[in-house]
């Protein structure tokens, strides 16, 4: 592992684009994941936006993109007009990709019916997300499976199951650390059950008391053990910081039902100060543990 390959979901830092791109440079930083910018997803925006606009921004600050973290597979189910509509936003979501030279996408598995079996529909999600991956082959984009709340990939044995049967495909593992604990899974087990096909990591912390997101490294997610794990296994990608330490904009509008006390609101005073802390968090971490 490297500290240079440390990124964030820079929106949590700021809802304006050149104030994500301060920030991120601020701290020395060489990399973000676009998530959203001035106050719209990364799927609204097009191919000649992302060349007329991003890019200029991005190359203006010294700045690259480490992956877009993009909505996509965050509809229920069974929303065939919603999946419809999500095949056409990654198709041009890939482009934009190829023109901010970023190699990967952040995809999920649907959201499960309440109260079913997840199992039930593991034949419709594998068609589904071979359908994403397809329109990923076309551009030479890197989809990557994040484990979040509620949807069929939510724990690691479902996890599994998915590259299992996307084995011939270029699927790999985004890991989040607090979404395997929001789930009550242990993240140790998680990791060795899935480390073959991690390829990016998503630095977040929580508690299994209360759920409650908090700092790096102070929660239940094992980060120091799993960082070390990391390294002894040749770990070479992106440590994303994805804080979740206030609520934001983005966090509104891409959650299904954002659950205020899993944020533990009132510690940070701002989006910056709030991701300026995961930072230098994370590189304490790093540090401990001998990276570089």
């Amino acid at each position: 592992m490297r500290k240079e390959m440390i990124s964030g979901f820079a929106d949590e830092a700021a809802k304006d684009f050149e104030t994500q791109l301060r920030t991120v440079q601020s701290l020395g930083m060489k990399y973000l994941c676009i998530r959203a910018l001035d106050g719209r997803s990364i799927v609204d925006f097009t191919e000649e936006e992302a060349r007329n606009y991003i890019r200029p921004m991005l190359e203006k600050y010294g700045l690259a993109v480490s992956s877009l973290g993009s909505p996509i597979g965050k509809i229920d189910i069974g929303d065939e007009e919603g999946f419809a509509r999500q095949c056409a936003e990654l198709d041009t979501l890939c482009r934009v990709a190829r023109v901010l030279d970023c190699r990967y996408i952040r995809l999920f598995s649907f959201y499960m019916p309440k109260g079913e079996d997840p199992g039930k529909y593991y034949d419709l999600v594998v068609a589904k997300m071979r359908k994403f991956i397809a329109i990923c082959d076309r551009y030479g984009v890197i989809p990557m499976h994040e484990n979040e709340k509620g949807i069929f990939g939510d724990v690691g044995r479902r996890c599994l199951m998915l590259m299992h049967a996307m084995g011939n495909t270029s699927l790999v593992c985004a890991y989040d650390f607090a979404n395997f604990i929001q789930c009550d899974e242990d993240t140790v087990e998680c990791y060795r059950m899935l480390a073959p096909w991690i390829r990016y990591v998503h630095v977040k912390d929580a508690h299994y008391s209360d759920h409650m997101v908090v700092v790096a490294g102070t929660g239940d997610g094992r980060l120091r053990e799993i960082f070390a794990m990391l390294r002894d296994d040749g770990y070479d990608g992106f440590l994303t910081m994805e804080p979740h330490l206030r609520v934001f904009d983005s966090l509104k509008s891409l959650e299904s039902t954002v659950e205020e006390k899993t944020v533990e609101e009132g510690v940070f005073r701002t989006g910056i100060e709030a991701y300026t802390a995961q930072y230098h968090a994370l590189c304490g971490i790093l540090d401990e543990i001998g990276v570089q």
